[in-house]
């Protein structure tokens, strides 16, 4: 799984998106409504001289919710500090965090969903009233502190809404789904990467690499990059149509944006299941690949354009996917 070229979690090659990486609500492409309202609720905030209400982003991953943060600090003319939820494991480690925050500062905590339910109680207390509740010392010697911080704002991301309890999703005050891009965005995002790195793209390219990137613009963002290898392997100047057709092929990502990996689920399904109903468990162990990467990566896109559908009693491949793999229901059951 590491080396997916399409896959929508972060790696250490994010640095290179981390380049590119707008720093304005002007900048970002996409996302108009959410972009209107925090353009709204920061100016706001400005005006009062009060830090913005937390934030909570959710939906699939590489749409934006980092960059986001980023951005909403920016706005914000604040400093940001990041954490992720599966490395805050002790209240002493929230607590080191927290306390380093300065007034105004944006305090941002990738998959918010992974983190311990008795740090978020710690929480609670920072988010309403800036301060927090610590108990140190060993059981019979132990005594309680309390903490005050600074007025701060939380930015919460998660790919997971539902596994977000309901006490820490009340705490924000604003809520904002990330939706998949749509062509034409994509297509946008990809021509001012080109520009970025000075790797002129043409139109038809373009298309091409924004059709196939999953509605998701971290994907077209990679893809973008290992086509830019092979143009500057070749010894081309620009990123053409017949050279991206090429590269693709080579990368085995298909016209609908499906790798290797997705070919590989919906034949599983289709193939060794008759098509479903099966388990989440079962498929998994049937391609080698965690649940949590097939919920969280392969299944969101899947489900959006209609290739499989979630019943009460499991994933089922839909006509769309037997077409696509040009295999028909009969001969499925053989």
């Amino acid at each position: 799984m590491e080396n997916r070229i399409i896959d929508g979690n972060e790696k250490v090659e994010d640095l290179f998106e981390k380049n590119i990486r707008p720093q304005s609500l002007e900048e970002y492409i996409g996302q108009k409504e959410i972009k209107d309202n925090l353009k709204v609720f920061i100016k706001a905030a400005l005006m009062r001289e009060e830090p913005l209400d937390h934030v909570l982003l959710y939906g699939p991953p590489g749409l934006g919710k980092t960059t986001l943060a980023h951005i909403i600090a920016n706005e914000l003319g604040s400093n940001i500090k990041t954490a992720s939820g599966p490395s805050i494991e002790k209240t002493g480690d929230l607590a080191a965090i927290l306390s380093t925050l300065e007034p105004g500062d944006v305090l941002f905590i990738d998959e918010i969903h992974r983190m311990p339910k008795f740090i978020e109680e710690v929480l609670y207390p920072a988010m309403e009233d800036f301060e927090i509740d610590l108990v140190i010392g060993e059981t019979g010697k132990s005594r309680n502190i309390k903490i005050d911080l600074p007025p701060f704002t939380l930015v919460g991301a998660t790919t997971r809404a539902g596994d977000i309890s309901s006490p820490l999703r009340d705490r924000f005050g604003i809520i904002s789904k990330l939706e998949y891009y749509q062509k034409e965005e994509l297509k946008n995002i990809i021509k001012r990467t080109s520009r970025v790195f000075e790797m002129p793209i043409a139109e038809e390219a373009a298309e091409e690499l924004s059709g196939r990137c999953r509605k998701t613009p971290r994907i077209a963002n990679r893809l973008f990059k290992r086509v830019r290898d092979f143009a500057l392997v070749e010894g081309n100047s620009t990123i053409t149509k017949e050279l991206t057709l090429k590269s693709l092929e080579r990368l085995k990502v298909d016209t609908f944006g499906l790798d290797s990996i997705d070919i590989e689920y919906l034949t599983s399904l289709i193939t060794k299941f008759n098509g479903g109903p099966v388990g989440i468990e079962t498929i998994s162990t049937s391609i080698g690949e965690e649940v949590s990467t097939i919920e969280d990566v392969v299944e969101p896109f899947l489900l959006q354009e209609g290739f499989i559908k979630r019943t009460p009693r499991g994933r089922v491949a839909t006509e769309k996917a037997y077409d696509h793999l040009k295999i028909s229901p009969i001969e499925s059951l053989f």
